[in-house]
């Protein structure tokens, strides 16, 4: 407890700020933050003097003056002197043991109800709760002594008679038990009880699904506590454990079956957890139970509906993403025809700023190489530019109708014994003005590891110094801030280059394909489902962008919120017009409904399946469901293959569940049905080379059956149907000769996987003529296929640029989600992951000659998979070292064979004597 002066009574005494507090058997006193302690052991140590309105405190300290302070009001300090006064007769041995009687009743009631909780958990065979471990903890008393003085109490000779008697040995086994970490102790009772239930339980759990539980998932059917989030392997069985968790609450009697709702992410979903709870009751004898399933947006608008009398309408297009996307190119569309300026800046983000810069100074993901091996990157005229910094400013130039020519022959002859002629980055000939385009931060200073850049620099200003000649300087820096450009654009101006924004300019033959407009707006919307998931208006991402390092290439982050804000707006208004709200809308609504009390959940145990596809609006809704004391959350999902994020989907609702939640058991399901131990293991690692994803050990039931990855190379895109057509007549061949065993309904399952609907021609067309009476092929994106699995898997796109895509990951998209996952490719990383763990048996994946996807090099890069021709023959094959990618390969030219990149003709790279002849 602490005593301080008033405001009023420090000013009329003059007294310095002070602060005094009681500690044990000690007085701190702390003036104007110079701290001093005291034991008070007598009537002088600490004297209250009251005055008039005010009493003054005095100290006795080391020196003969002591402390004093003043301004403490008469009814405090009347309040001080008399915890002194106690503080005074706990020092006598009459106090003393009046002390320690006081303290030992207070050891031993909240004891008793410690021992309590765990005997209550032992004979309801329930687990001890989060919540009522918190209520005993918040009950607990604050003893008056520190734990030192405390034991010094319980042992002194002059308190107690007989420190060998029975009573005084309960004390001390209750001091003992007071100090013990109780939270290891009622989690150690939790183990002991979930361990005897899996004994009492075990009819039932054997007999809830079609086989018996594993241990994994029993323990996570008998763990009760109030948040529970449930880590799934893929084929693990997640849905047995949901549709077991409620059937097991209901046996024992913890939630009435109406108590209950599982939630779904779609209405298919929702009826197969809904009939599998069926199926399940019936083979219990419940079969008159009723579990109710439900999609969000169904729960969502209900509670909407019951708290304010009127059911919100939702768009189909603001519901389904096909839908929605269709509704949102025809909003810009219409943008673009009202307005020229949203068009221009649409075009000129779409053209200019559709590839965010690296890092300065790291290394770019170039479209080609030079002869020499110098990476380019194309511009929207066709120039090979050294740099993607160069190709914004081109592409800038290009779009604002500035004639200019990259890196032309200075007008001065420069050439020495130690410089080639200068070639200075752009010249404008309207102005006759150069322009130089440096690796510069902020504080003019280049790279460390750019040798000799700083030379050159002043070696080029020095030459148009000398010279005479006009220059404009720009810098990564400025470039990444918009002041370059801005620059730029000022410095044309002068030499009057007027700038003629042109969305309709034509774009000529071989130059850079610029962002196409599906991707701007699927952006677009994942973007606003982001924004609204998060509660965040254009105000509030302005200000995250203010908030952004400034080495960040925020000009076009700029630009994209500049293009953002109408589409957002139009967006809303669309709403508006048809009177209905958006999902995310809905989410947030109700999940506000229940957190301000205007409607009162009435579900005590709520289940969410596919959390890893959460929204930040979805999570908060589960949170909402379950705020108040004794409602449980069971969430199950696998963050291992949280794809959808352009659906809003944050992972990071899964991977810090319990910050979400505020507190939470974690439990893993780590034996899987489905994937070979083999493919587990391969799988594992990649997906694990994220430190951010949860870390699991996937352990597998299933047997091997053959080779459970294979890589094989075609020599063109046009041949690969062909090869997946020879890979199906060879499975096809192996089946009837029983070679390869048949699948569960006498023919096997073939996914053939694809990244986009246009890897659909991978699948040839006769499959069912030629192979269907000992396989069923299906073509799926690989995002149709999560929740699916078949016996073998084909993967035909597994080449560069096509999967992983390059375009799933912009980073644009941060302004509109908290900080989470920023592994390179993350997403495309668990889509991939999801695609391998389809598969029971095996997955073959198809690449292109000097065209791998850097995702099969890297297993190949393992030692997982080696790959070869259809036919089974390892192809060994010398990668260019220059772009990376290429291979070398034997052509006819001219002049005669040689050897040189694949890649060609992004790639000029030969390789030493490459000619041949």
């Amino acid at each position: 407890m602490e005593w301080r002066p008033s405001g009023w009574g420090r000013r009329v005494t003059r007294s310095p700020q002070w602060w005094l507090r009681l500690d044990g058997e000690h007085v701190e006193l702390n003036i104007s933050g110079q701290q001093y302690r005291q034991r008070v052991d007598d009537d002088h140590r600490v004297q209250v003097i009251t005055g008039l309105f005010w009493s003054r405190v005095e100290l006795q300290t080391g020196n003969a003056a002591g402390q004093s302070v003043d301004g403490l009001p008469n009814r405090q300090a009347s309040r001080l002197a008399a915890a002194l006064q106690q503080m005074r007769f706990a020092r006598t041995t009459r106090g003393r043991r009046a002390l320690f009687d006081t303290i030992l009743e207070q050891i031993q009631s909240w004891l008793s109800a410690a021992d309590d909780l765990i005997d209550r958990g032992n004979a309801g065979r329930r687990w001890i709760t989060h919540e009522q471990q918190q209520a005993l903890l918040a009950e607990r008393p604050a003893l008056p002594l520190q734990p030192r003085e405390l034991e010094q109490l319980f042992l002194d000779e002059d308190v107690h008679e007989d420190l060998q008697a029975h009573d005084h040995s309960v004390a001390l086994d209750a001091l003992r038990d007071w100090n013990l970490d109780w939270p290891a102790a009622w989690a150690e009772a939790n183990e002991a009880m979930t361990r005897r239930e899996l004994g009492l339980a075990k009819n039932f759990l054997d007999r809830v699904e079609s086989r018996p539980l594993t241990e994994e998932q029993a323990r996570a059917v008998i763990c009760f506590d109030n948040r529970l989030q449930v880590v799934a392997s893929a084929g693990s069985g997640k849905t047995s454990t949901m549709v077991a968790k409620a059937a097991y609450a209901i046996d024992r009697g913890f939630v009435a079956p109406e108590r209950i709702v599982m939630l779904a992410f779609n209405k298919d979903a929702a009826k197969e957890l809904e009939g599998r709870a069926q199926r399940s009751f019936e083979r219990l004898g419940m079969g008159d139970t009723v579990v109710e399933a439900r999609t969000f947006h169904a729960l969502g608008l209900s509670i909407i509906a019951k708290a304010t009398g009127r059911k919100p309408d939702i768009p189909e297009w603001a519901i389904d993403a096909t839908l929605g996307f269709n509704k949102l190119a025809e909003l810009v569309d219409d943008l673009k025809d009202r307005s020229t300026h949203f068009r221009t800046q649409w075009d000129m983000f779409r053209l200019v700023f559709g590839r965010d810069l690296p890092p300065l100074g790291t290394q770019m993901l170039a479209d080609g190489y030079d002869r020499d091996g110098t990476p380019y990157i194309r511009t929207l005229q066709g120039e090979r530019v050294k740099s993607l910094e160069e190709c914004v400013i081109a592409d800038w130039l290009f779009y604002n109708g500035v004639t200019y020519d990259y890196e032309r022959r200075y007008e001065f002859d420069t050439a020495t014994d130690t410089h080639r002629q200068y070639r200075p980055d752009f010249y404008y000939p309207d102005a006759e003005l150069y322009h130089e385009h440096f690796a510069l931060d902020a504080d003019g200073q280049p790279p460390q590891h750019f040798a000799n850049y700083a030379d050159g620099v002043r070696w080029k200003r020095e030459q148009h110094a000398a010279r005479g000649t006009a220059l404009v300087e720009t810098t990564s820096f400025g470039l990444r801030s918009g002041e370059a450009l801005h620059h730029l654009s000022e410095r044309l101006g002068e030499s009057r280059i007027e700038l003629d924004p042109n969305p309709d300019r034509e774009l000529p033959d071989g130059g850079a394909k610029p962002m196409p407009d599906a991707d701007l707006i699927g952006m677009m919307r994942t973007f606003i489902a982001h924004a609204k998931s998060n509660c965040l208006s254009l105000e509030d991402m302005a200000e995250r962008l203010r908030q952004m390092p400034e080495d960040q290439f925020k000009e076009r982050y700029r630009r994209f919120l500049e293009i953002a804000g109408p589409v957002f707006q139009a967006w809303d208004d669309a709403l508006a017009d048809e009177r209905s709200i958006d999902f995310e809308d809905m989410l947030n609504m109700a999940a506000g409904l229940l957190e301000q009390g205007h409607y009162e959940s009435p579900y005590e145990l709520v289940m969410a399946d596919e959390f890893q596809d959460a929204s930040r609006a979805r999570a908060r809704l589960c949170r909402a469901l379950v705020n108040r004391p004794g409602r449980y959350l069971f969430a199950v999902g696998d963050d291992w293959q949280s794809i959808n994020r352009f659906a809003g989907a944050d992972v990071s609702v899964m991977t810090g569940f319990r910050e979400w939640m505020g507190h939470g058991q974690v439990l893993k399901l780590e034996q899987t049905f489905r994937c070979p131990q083999e493919l587990c293991d391969i799988s594992g690692r990649f997906i694990s080379r994220n430190p951010a994803q949860i870390a699991k050990a996937v352990r597998s039931a299933a047997p091997t059956m053959g080779p459970v990855l294979q890589a094989f190379q075609m020599n063109r895109r046009e041949e690969v149907q062909d090869g997946v057509r020879q890979y199906l007549s060879k499975l096809h061949q192996q089946l009837l000769a029983g070679t390869a065993p048949q699948g569960r309904n006498g023919r096997v399952t073939v996914f053939v996987l694809g990244r986009y609907r246009a890897d659909r021609g991978a699948v040839p067309s006769d499959w069912k003529t030629a192979f269907g009476s000992t396989m069923e092929v299906e073509f799926l994106t690989a995002h149709q296929s999560k929740g699916r699995e078949a016996d073998y898997v084909i993967l035909p796109g597994m080449v560069n640029r096509g999967f992983p895509s390059l375009r799933s990951d912009d980073p644009v998209l941060s302004l509109a989600m908290p900080e989470g996952d920023t592994y390179p490719l993350s997403e495309e990383r668990r889509l991939f992951y999801v695609a391998l763990t389809r598969a029971r048996r095996s997955v073959a994946m198809f690449t292109l000659q000097g065209k791998h996807s850097p995702f099969l090099d890297e297993l190949v890069q393992d030692g997982v998979v080696e790959v070869t021709s259809v036919s089974g023959v390892a192809i060994n094959e010398e990668r260019c070292p220059v772009c990376k990618m290429g291979v070398f390969v034997d052509r006819n030219g001219p002049h005669g064979a040689f050897r040189s990149c694949s890649s060609y003709p992004l790639c000029h790279n030969r390789p030493k004597g490459g000619r041949r002849g």
